[in-house]
């Protein structure tokens, strides 16, 4: 009895209680609050359990993509990824928002263990953020593929909506990021021969094409399969197109490979030089290497030295042209005399120029503001500085910051930007009589970069880089896009890195000679001096344009032929024709 009397006693005190008391007990919100959240938490688990295996091709159609990139450099996962990310976006149950959802996962899985090298510059949050950025690209592809799925001849208008968005994404923002466009995947691959065709815009397509391609032949025969074990009258699988879509990139590749091949090989008229290409090193990776700037000019005149000493002995031939990296001197050798006196000794020594790569004050210069050019520098012997490049092409969040103002509150690493500007030029300075068109490390993954300095008259490609603050990865995935340029112009590339990794290019792709990692080196070998002009160097443009315009036509062509919009065209004529009296009977009849 005692027990239920408290138990009353409790009932009494709720009874007394004045009427507006009860608002004031959160308890209830609370409870509606979670319970809210968990019905929520379940919904959301039984969606992305319905979608698991849509989720997790995704994901792995991201990774293999990841992985036909150095340093793993499986060119042909490239096409499987297409393939599955294709049996994604193509189920019925996948809706526009779904295409997106999709394509964006597949851009995380692609770019996070892409661009993780970003992380030894900037942290981990830069490089994140730069993931998720790049990765709302492919979401955007697919939202607009799930729009034009149903057309006739999909993987076509597939391809070329990746097309227009790997145009997009090297555009904006802020000039773009072309890194992970897929042509520069294929440095080892039999269709890299495409790029002399159409440059990467079309190197990108050709292997994006044949992706999808294959996945519709493989959907179209796995329904024919199904419905033949039903019906043996069922008509055959509609693979004409994709089967033809293959045959052209295979064509293309069987036209443009044998040139490729013979110019690689060295065959034909052209001039040959001796060039040389020095890889200084840097005392270690970091940020803190610019605070040894005269250590690291100090690595580049001794490692050319060296290279004199050989040539002098006849250990090697004598070169017409040395090329040093980007930042070989960032002490500015055109204001500071020691600078000026190494660079020049190496010069001589050596008997040849110097395309020296060194950070020049530029006009407007304050404390405050101490703006600079990004320069490579031709320096003769006895004479000192000649011609010069100014880079062109500065890299935002690192050679410079846009808004300076506003990031510099948000992150502490806003000061380590540069104050760079970006030079204006033809992009080809004159060595020894030699045309060098030069595309200055961040410069190469541009696609106007090298075409227009080979409209300019560039017999050679030059690429002096500087990735000390960055890992081997990222210097291998550099170097395959010096590979692609090789092709893409029908030149000679040379590479010339701080760390490396430094390289001599054929016009077929080839590396002739590299160096490693992170090690003093000097590459020293006879190349062709080359004048012809590629489509891709005179057409470039105007393909990639093309293929812009195909998927925008793709989605346009969705938008007016969905099937709700036509049904409702189509109700709309026929309630207009319809007699009245079928109209009444019909309104009796309902």
């Amino acid at each position: 009895m005692a027990k239920s009397g408290r138990r009353r006693d409790w009932a009494l005190a709720d009874d007394d209680a004045g009427p507006g008391d009860g608002e004031d007990d959160p308890q209830p919100a609370e409870s509606e609050l979670a319970a809210e959240i968990r019905d929520r938490a379940k919904r959301f688990g039984r969606a992305a359990l319905d979608r698991l295996p849509q989720l997790s091709v995704a994901i792995v159609a991201g990774l293999a993509l990841c992985a036909s990139f150095p340093p793993f450099g499986w060119w042909y996962t490239a096409i499987a990824a297409f393939g599955l990310l294709a049996w994604v976006l193509t189920r019925d149950t996948t809706t526009r928002a779904g295409g997106f959802g999709y394509g964006f996962l597949f851009g995380l899985a692609f770019y996070l263990p892409l661009l993780p090298w970003i992380s030894e510059l900037v942290g981990a949050v830069p490089w994140i953020l730069l993931a998720v950025l790049e990765a709302s690209f492919p979401a955007l592809f697919g939202l607009a593929a799930v729009a034009v799925r149903r057309l006739p001849g999909w993987p076509f208008w597939f391809a070329a909506l990746w097309a227009a968005q790997e145009w997009l994404k090297s555009t904006v923002p802020f000039g773009g990021f072309p890194w992970g466009v897929v042509g520069f995947s294929q440095a080892d691959s039999p269709l890299l021969a495409i790029a002399q065709l159409g440059g990467a815009p079309l190197l990108s397509f050709a292997v994006v094409l044949t992706g999808f391609s294959l996945a519709a032949i493989t959907f179209e025969v796995a329904k024919w399969w199904r419905h033949n074990d039903q019906n043996q009258s069922a008509a055959p699988p509609a693979v004409v197109l994709p089967g033809v879509c293959i045959s052209a990139v295979l064509l293309a590749t069987a036209l443009a490979w044998p040139h490729v091949r013979q110019s690689g090989l060295g065959a034909g008229d052209d001039p040959a030089i001796t060039v040389a290409a020095v890889q200084g090193n840097v005392p270690r990776l970091g940020l803190e290497f610019n605070a040894q700037r005269r250590a690291v000019l100090d690595n580049h005149v001794r490692e050319t030295l060296q290279l004199s000493d050989d040539v002098h002995s006849g250990r090697a031939p004598q070169p017409m042209v040395v090329i040093w990296p980007e930042n070989s001197s960032d002490i500015d050798p055109l204001a500071n005399p020691d600078a000026r006196d190494e660079i020049s000794a190496a010069a001589s020594t050596i008997n040849a120029p110097i395309l020296v790569g060194g950070v020049v004050t530029a006009p407007g210069y304050r404390p405050d503001n101490p703006v600079s050019t990004n320069s490579m520098i031709v320096w003769n012997p006895g004479t000192g500085p000649a011609d010069r490049h100014d880079k062109q092409i500065v890299q935002p969040f690192g050679e410079y910051l846009p808004w300076r103002s506003f990031f510099r509150h948000l992150s502490e690493y806003a000061d380590r930007a540069g104050y760079f500007v970006p030079g204006h030029g033809t992009g080809v300075v004159n060595a020894a009589g030699v045309p060098v068109g030069v595309t200055t490390c961040w410069e190469v993954i541009f696609d106007r970069a090298a075409r227009e300095s080979v409209q300019n008259g560039a017999q050679l490609l030059a690429v002096p880089a500087n990735n000390a603050t960055f890992d081997q990865a990222m210097s291998e995935q550099q170097l395959a896009f010096a590979r692609l340029r090789a092709v893409e112009h029908d030149r000679y590339v040379v590479v010339a890195g701080t760390t490396g990794i430094s390289a001599i290019i054929a016009p077929d792709g080839r590396e002739l000679a590299h160096t490693a990692f992170f090690e003093p080196a000097y590459l020293d070998m006879a190349v062709r001096l080359k004048t012809q002009l590629t489509l891709a160097t005179r057409w470039g443009p105007v393909i990639q344009g093309l293929l812009v315009l195909l998927g925008v036509a793709a989605v346009i062509w969705a938008i007016l032929h969905n099937g709700g919009f036509v049904r409702r065209r189509r109700t709309t004529a026929e309630d207009r024709h319809r007699r009245p009296d079928q109209g009444a009977d019909d309104k009796g009849a309902t």
